[in-house]
């Protein structure tokens, strides 16, 4: 499946499609940009063009059909030669070049000829389309790099959980009889008892009445990092316990458990603390 970007170049936006990892420029929109009538056959047919598409296709192209590609060259640049796209493709075997129909609709090419082509629109937008394609892989690569961060994060944390499971100390206050005995109708309401101790409305009724606190929204929006990781991570251990058809107030007692061991792993866990420092 492809997945669509757009940059602006000299004023124009540009599509760039990335297909399992290799990015294809919209030589159609790159179009936009030139002076004068031009068309893509037009470049195409030239024989300096020619040869560049096939060495590429040389060192990329363990397909490309050498044979199809020596009978274009020899024909290129005669006034009656005319080559079409989808011909070059279908001859070749190419693969740095795609006609396009439908959504994305278009003439792509592979950013490496995409360059090549810019220059023909003129030297400045060349530079300028190299320019804006780094922009947008630097970015890309600096949010991968957060994602990466985070994962390995949150990878730190979960192991630390894991190799504290032994430790029961005590964070949340256990649940009271009552507690256990009382029927939640709202699943939420009953992670919320499990970690916080009690329900969404218990805990807007006492911050309404302390004025000191002002505390607005919801206890999940005033909830700690730690607090949060722990209750994403009851969300799916209570979807499991659903599942295995246990009932709710058994349920009720297993999440307390739960919180209880894993926010005192988090509260020691440095890694953490400065990421909800930041």
């Amino acid at each position: 499946m492809s997945k669509k970007k757009i940059i602006e170049v000299q004023g124009n936006a540009i599509t760039i499609l990335n297909e399992l990892g290799v990015d294809y420029i919209s030589l159609t929109d790159m179009l936009k940009s030139k002076d004068g009538d031009f068309f893509i056959s037009d470049w195409l047919r030239n024989r300096n063009t020619v040869e560049f598409l096939g060495i590429w296709e040389s060192v990329y192209n363990p397909d490309f059909n050498y044979g199809e590609f020596a009978i274009i060259k020899s024909q290129a640049g005669l006034n009656s030669y005319k080559l079409s796209v989808k011909e070059w493709v279908s001859k070749t075997n190419a693969i740095g070049l795609q006609a396009k129909a439908g959504r994305y609709g278009g003439t792509y090419a592979h950013s490496d000829i995409a360059f090549e082509f810019g220059m023909w629109i003129s030297a400045e937008f060349k530079i300028y389309l190299i320019k804006e394609f780094k922009r947008l892989k630097e970015e890309e690569s600096n949010r991968l790099n957060l994602e990466w961060n985070l994962q390995r994060t949150l990878s730190k944390i979960n192991y630390r959980i894991h190799t504290d499971a032994i430790k029961q100390n005590i964070v949340p206050k256990l649940i009271s009889s009552s507690q256990i005995n009382f029927t939640y109708a709202n699943e939420a309401d009953l992670l919320n008892v499990a970690l916080f101790g009690k329900t969404a409305k218990q805990w807007k009724e006492e911050a309404s009445k302390n004025s000191v606190t002002e505390k607005k929204g919801n206890m999940r929006d005033e909830a700690s990092i730690e607090q949060l990781v722990v209750l994403s991570n009851m969300e799916s251990i209570n979807a499991l316990l659903i599942e295995q058809g246990l009932p709710q107030k058994d349920r009720l007692v297993q999440l307390n458990q739960v919180a209880i061991m894993q926010m005192k792993s988090l509260l020691a866990n440095e890694s953490l603390r400065k990421l909800g420092e930041e």
